[in-house]
């Protein structure tokens, strides 16, 4: 938790022909800070904000992962911000 708040990072996999539906959709919830289509292992990275825990699994269970074209997803809870974005 950053602040009192819950800041995640989401990485996602997504079905190639659904990937800018999937983007739009991302960055259309409130709770979704960043969007990030990336290389690698992973398609999408998503940074959330959510007031707690039980905000933050209902973010993931019940809007993201409802996007159609998402596969999977795995998820890293920040636990300390050593450095953050540069203001």
């Amino acid at each position: 938790m950053v602040g009192g708040k819950v800041v995640s990072f989401i990485e996602i996999f997504v079905d190639p022909a659904l990937m800018d539906d999937v983007v739009n959709e991302l960055a259309a919830i409130d709770d979704v800070a960043e969007v990030y289509e990336v290389t690698g292992e992973f398609d999408i990275i998503a940074m959330t904000v959510s007031r707690d825990m039980e905000e933050f699994r209902d973010l993931l269970k019940n809007k993201i992962m409802k996007i159609k074209g998402i596969k999977t997803t795995v998820s890293s809870i920040v636990l300390k911000e050593d450095k953050g974005p540069k203001k």
